[in-house]
């Protein structure tokens, strides 16, 4: 695992509503990278720092439980 990246993980068992991003893309701090669905309410999930999405772990419509990575961000990745 590269040093400078950024590990998403769900922080509870939920449901992946939708996707927004896709390998490659180039995200900034607090851009929404996944909703998740608990209990009928939409749960956006935002990245910390910013850099270039390497990894996507889960699908849309995937059961994921507390802990299971969602994605990963390599902050060395530069600004468009």
């Amino acid at each position: 695992m590269n040093p400078v990246a950024e590990q998403i993980q769900a922080e509870m068992v939920s449901n992946v509503w939708k996707i927004m991003v896709a390998v490659g893309d180039q995200v900034g701090p607090g851009d929404t990278v996944v909703i998740l669905e608990s209990m009928k309410m939409e749960i956006p999930v935002v990245c910390e720092g910013g850099g270039v999405i390497t990894e996507i772990a889960v699908h849309e419509g995937e059961v994921i439980q507390e802990g299971d990575l969602i994605a990963v961000i390599d902050s060395t990745g530069s600004a468009r």
